[in-house]
């Protein structure tokens, strides 16, 4: 049975239609049967009912906030290509090209690539989804596989069933940039500053994040947190980075519009790059798991419609 359930899957993800089709009918579903399917995920992954009059836990108010926050900077920071000139209005143009991934070039034309103009190493993205990466190193790709893949990405909504509102106004784009390297052959490494009204309340350490990828957790003072995610590898405890305030302190700045955002540096042997804007961590139902901690880190969130118009 589940060999069948897969080959059918198989075939609707290639019938481009057919695949956003079905996607329209299950948020259409989703809506007009008061978030059923949604709660029916959140309870079979997380161990308990979904309470979207009343949220406590961080997991319910991410759901809440796919269903209910329309804050108009949200798909402006979701959008891959758009989050960079929301960066620069923040930071100013000097800081922030000290911290962004140089852009190598963007376009919704993916035959126009220029191939031949970019560098043996590269990543290639679409602006409007969260995950999908073609990683290029030493030159070594096949240029119609990437074309195709990327019209597949340029003619594929993303989050839509997922109730994640951001990613639906986003003009899709394929964006691609400069791969970032550690000059030491040492692991990539990131950073997650999980930010509440402007306040961070933990990070989460993110080491090796291409090959091996394994997590630990830290409080906003670099003390470590005794929270293991099932099923993930743990990280090996590391000193406080030297530039960690710097870090911060472009956390608190980028998060100031949010009542919630999760904002994700690269630190490659000091120099600081951001990764993005997140806004909804694994669509609210796969961080802390059935985890008491869940429901600390909730405290931390004051949820309210339109928040945003009294920044």
């Amino acid at each position: 049975m589940s060999t069948i359930y897969q080959k059918i899957k198989e075939i609707i993800k290639k019938n481009n239609y057919l695949f956003n089709f079905l996607i329209s009918l299950m948020y259409f579903f989703n809506k007009r049967t008061n978030y059923y399917y949604e709660k029916r995920i959140f309870y079979k992954r997380l161990g308990y009912h979904l309470n979207l009059k009343n949220p406590q836990s961080f997991s319910e108010k991410v759901i809440w906030k796919k269903i209910y926050d329309r804050n108009p900077l949200l798909p402006i920071t979701a959008d891959k290509y758009k989050v960079r000139s929301y960066v620069k209005e923040v930071l100013g143009e000097e800081e922030a090209n000290e911290i962004l991934i140089p852009l190598l070039y963007v376009t919704d034309q993916p035959e126009r690539i220029p191939f031949d103009q970019l560098p043996p190493s590269f990543i290639i993205k679409p602006n409007h989804a969260s995950g999908k990466k073609i990683i290029v190193e030493d030159g070594n790709y096949n240029k119609e596989n990437i074309i195709k893949t990327c019209k597949q990405w340029l003619k594929t909504p993303y989050g839509k069933n997922k109730l994640e509102w951001a990613y639906q106004p986003i003009k899709r784009k394929i964006i691609i940039e400069e791969l970032l390297h550690n000059d030491d052959g040492g692991k990539l490494e990131e950073f997650l500053f999980y930010m509440f009204h402007r306040k961070c309340k933990l990070v989460i350490f993110v080491h090796d994040r291409v090959k091996d990828i394994s997590l630990s957790y830290y409080d906003e003072n670099w003390n470590l947190l005794p929270f293991k995610k099932p099923n993930r590898l743990q990280a090996p405890e590391i000193s406080r980075p030297e530039n960690y305030e710097k870090m911060l302190k472009l956390a608190e700045k980028l998060s100031t519009p949010f009542d919630f955002v999760r904002v994700d540096f690269y630190n490659l042997q000091g120099k600081i790059f951001i990764g993005e804007l997140t806004h909804y961590p694994a669509s609210g139902t796969g961080i802390f798991g059935k985890s008491s901690y869940a429901f600390e880190l909730g405290k931390f969130w004051k949820v309210e419609k339109n928040y945003w118009k009294k920044n």
